[in-house]
């Protein structure tokens, strides 16, 4: 008999599992929420993350975003990747530093498609944001030129908005983003907390911008999450800040560095321990985790 959907208390279905691989990054972006972890956990052995996927996967997700910290920063994750099982969609959000030297491998491996973190187009500026040395900047362009050859497409990069840094930049990573002929997808995202670097960025007005210039617009129903088309540049705007919508067509379950299930991004007291769980035992703690959620924002 087949086992019972992942529905939680709020009638929402767990299609989606996103897991982080790591805790451990080679940056220090200054607006990282690291998953909602505390800190950088201890990793998971490649054993255990295949026994979480391939339960996740016996209990209905179809859909796999791996993330860290950094996860390119194991360099196990081709053979975890090799060892999972076929889903309908398999992802990872990297930073791109040293996406150039493997997207092959890893897309022999299995994955489907990345996503980049890319806030800017200037090293100096990248340099302030991820607190590194500006060439680097040019590792993650040439990452990203890897990934596109190596077919990680759509590559999506990640632009976090951030007032007085890079919101005159959006010009800019449009018209780079033309330049890969529908391979690459603009993602500019509102950031989570605002508290520590300047105050918000005003969405509302970058919408309206877009929308004025659009000659498509798209709503996708998971996440309220509009897509903007402009003149060969496809932009989606990813705005999880008191979304009651977000929260309301949540699909995803997560799964931290240490081997925690996580019910939500934003709460840190319900977390299911599963590091001294066997493959049989997985089963019954995803149904405990499912148990557990409910919409953070309930407006």
């Amino acid at each position: 008999m087949e086992p019972a959907a992942l529905i939680d208390s709020f009638g929402r279905k767990i299609t989606s599992l996103r897991i982080s691989i790591t805790g451990q990054c080679n940056l220090n972006c200054f607006y990282c929420h690291n998953e909602g972890q505390s800190g950088h956990e201890s990793q998971m052995s490649s054993g255990h993350l295949v026994n979480i996927i391939k339960t996740a996967s016996k209990l209905g997700v179809t859909k796999v975003k791996f993330s860290g910290g950094e996860p390119l920063m194991r360099q196990d994750f081709e053979d975890v990747l090799v060892a999972i099982p076929k889903f309908r969609d398999v992802s990872a959000t990297t930073n791109g530093v040293m996406l150039a030297k493997r997207a092959v491998s890893l897309k022999s491996a299995g994955l489907d498609r990345v996503n980049v973190s890319l806030d800017t187009l200037q090293p100096q500026t990248y340099a302030s944001i991820c607190r590194c040395n500006k060439d680097i900047h040019s590792m993650v362009l040439d990452g990203i030129h890897s990934a596109v050859n190596a077919g990680l497409t759509p590559v999506k990069l990640n632009m976090v908005m951030l007032k007085g840094i890079n919101e005159n930049e959006l010009e800019d990573m449009m018209s780079f983003v033309r330049l890969f002929n529908g391979d690459v997808i603009l993602q500019i995202i509102e950031p989570m907390d605002f508290g520590n670097y300047g105050g918000k960025v005003n969405m509302d007005a970058i919408e309206k911008d877009l929308g004025s210039r659009a000659s498509e617009m798209i709503e996708r129903k998971m996440h309220r999450r509009r897509k903007y088309l402009i003149d060969g540049a496809e932009v989606e705007v990813v705005r999880p800040i008191d979304n009651s919508r977000f929260c309301a067509n949540c699909s995803r379950l997560r799964v931290t560095a240490d081997g925690k299930l996580k019910p939500c991004l934003l709460v840190n007291d319900n977390l299911v321990d599963t590091v001294s769980a066997g493959i049989h035992e997985l089963e019954t703690l995803f149904y405990k985790a499912v148990n557990l959620r409910e919409p953070f924002y309930k407006g």
